[in-house]
């Protein structure tokens, strides 16, 4: 690369993913679902609600603001694995978090779904997740076309602090 090339090179700054870069390192593959309960380690890994059979988070990379991913308690990679108490709380849980994202935030539409197989996408996996995104009317823009990059318009810590005082009320 020249130094004319690296002068017309944009840079788009995300500090945040520096955690994401260091954890790739990490020696443990610990898994973003199967942490114990802990309120402060649930603030840092976004956990919105935890309940019997199941937990949501919000994804550190979204797609949208207010992605969430939704996962069963038990470390589970297929939908064979879950049994019917585990599948109803899931369902139950992906349902609730539709009217909180309702509430809170008013898209005007959602993408739900899972990805099974890395062909299929899944980027985690060895546990089973639902993700939940959030739709407005005009949320694609040019910046994924032009930059290769999403802009979400708000901080994953505001959001969380959103949603769990909409849950406590």
């Amino acid at each position: 690369m020249t130094k004319q090339d690296d002068d017309r090179l944009q840079r788009l700054w995300a500090p945040w993913r520096l955690d994401y870069v260091k954890s790739l390192q990490d020696a443990d593959e610990r898994c973003i679902f199967c942490a114990p309960p802990d309120e402060v380690g649930d603030r840092d890994r976004h956990i919105v609600v935890r309940r019997p059979g199941c937990l949501a988070l919000l994804n550190r990379y979204p797609y949208n603001n207010g992605h969430l991913l939704v996962a069963p308690a038990r470390h589970v990679a297929a939908l064979a694995d879950l049994d019917d108490d585990e599948m109803t709380a899931l369902t139950q849980l992906i349902r609730d978090l539709v009217a909180l994202l309702d509430q809170t935030l008013q898209p005007q539409g959602y993408n739900i779904g899972l990805n099974l197989g890395r062909a299929a996408g899944a980027g985690i996996l060895e546990h089973l997740h639902v993700h939940i995104v959030p739709r407005w009317a005009g949320d694609t823009n040019f910046m994924p076309v032009t930059a290769g990059a999403k802009v979400i318009p708000e901080s994953l810590d505001a959001l969380w602090q959103l949603l769990r005082a909409r849950l406590a009320t």
